[in-house]
């Protein structure tokens, strides 16, 4: 007797319900990802053993080249929008509304309030190009000293933090040091890479 042949069917899955969550997931992080902004200056630190890490908010950050320049940042704009207000009352140059909200998404400065206005109102294409020479720390033109003073009156949780290159010149360093030591602040932080502790025991 001859055998039956059952005739064979193709099966077929509806990906529709699977395309819809893939697309809701991939617009939820696109929505929900903050991007580290570009830093106008590359620092190379130093490495370390120490595992101690910064808060995730609330940062004063001030960065040193090799160059000896010297970058300033806080990571609440609001901070940085109050701290620009009192420079700009203390050292005469006026901000507009547009220059201040600028201002306040910027990632960093790192020039002499004197040429924050040239800066501001380049392109962002621009700025890319833009050599800053760094921000003032000398004895009778300390402009570091007064951004640290502003932001910390505004934000007094502030966290500071030195991240210098390994190559920088250390009486660069010193002065950012005295500079936050004239103003009682004992503890900060220094940004190094983290390198393998020797004296740590390894797991078997």
């Amino acid at each position: 007797m001859p055998k039956v042949k059952v005739p064979r069917k193709n099966v077929s899955l509806d990906m529709t319900a699977m395309c819809d969550v893939a697309f809701l997931l991939l617009t939820f992080f696109i929505l929900t990802t903050s991007f580290k902004p570009e830093e106008p200056v590359v620092v190379d630190t130093p490495t370390s053993v120490s595992e101690t890490k910064l808060p995730d908010k609330n940062i004063l950050l001030i960065s040193i080249d090799k160059g000896g320049r010297i970058f300033f940042s806080v990571d609440e704009p609001e901070t940085r929008k109050a701290a620009l207000q009192s420079m700009s009352a203390k050292y005469g140059v006026k901000f507009t509304d547009d220059e201040s909200n600028e201002f306040a998404n910027l990632p960093s400065i790192g020039l002499p309030i004197q040429n924050l206005k040239e800066y501001l109102s380049l392109s962002t294409f621009d700025r890319t190009k833009y050599v800053q020479p760094g921000i003032p720390v000398d004895s009778l033109n300390n402009q570091l000293s007064d951004w640290v003073l502003y932001s910390r009156s505004v934000n007094n949780r502030l966290t500071i933090a030195i991240k210098g290159d390994q190559e920088s010149n250390y009486e660069i360093s010193s002065k950012v040091i005295s500079c936050l030591q004239d103003q009682n602040i004992n503890k900060f932080h220094f940004v190094t890479g983290l390198e393998a502790n020797p004296n740590k025991k390894k797991k078997n």
